[in-house]
């Protein structure tokens, strides 16, 4: 029995889409080859190559894939995934300016309260010493 193939990150980064051969995709963990499937996919082929040479597990899972659609996956099967996360800094989301765990720092405010407070008292102070 033939020991299962353990790929890295840089084994899994996507060829050029021109060549769309040797395109691998990791999807819950595990390698596929999916040169072969590309014309096949409902979806077309460029769903699969925008997430080809990285963890498509979430765009998989998205979806909502059917059971025959998860036993394809069998066939195409060449590999483990890599162990760790990838090199590569994840994509932030549009609007996502703390992450969690963070908190953000308020401590510009004390002295614009400060400074709204002395221009009250300052107003006030005006105000009833003319009347």
């Amino acid at each position: 029995m033939s020991e299962v193939k353990t790929y890295t990150w840089d084994e899994l980064k996507a060829p050029e889409a021109a060549d769309k051969k040797g395109i691998l995709m990791l999807i819950n963990g595990k390698v596929y080859a999916i040169s072969k499937f590309l014309d096949e996919h409902p979806g077309g082929d460029e769903v699969l190559l925008g997430e080809a040479g990285r963890d498509a597990t979430e765009a998989f899972e998205d979806v909502g894939h059917s059971d025959e659609a998860r036993a394809l996956l069998d066939q195409y099967f060449v590999g483990n995934g890599p162990e760790g996360p990838a090199k590569a800094e994840p994509k932030r989301q549009r609007g996502a300016g703390v992450e969690h765990g963070q908190s953000q720092s308020y401590t510009y405010l004390y002295p614009l309260a400060g400074l709204i407070a002395y221009i009250a008292w300052k107003y006030y102070s005006e105000s009833t010493a003319s009347a």
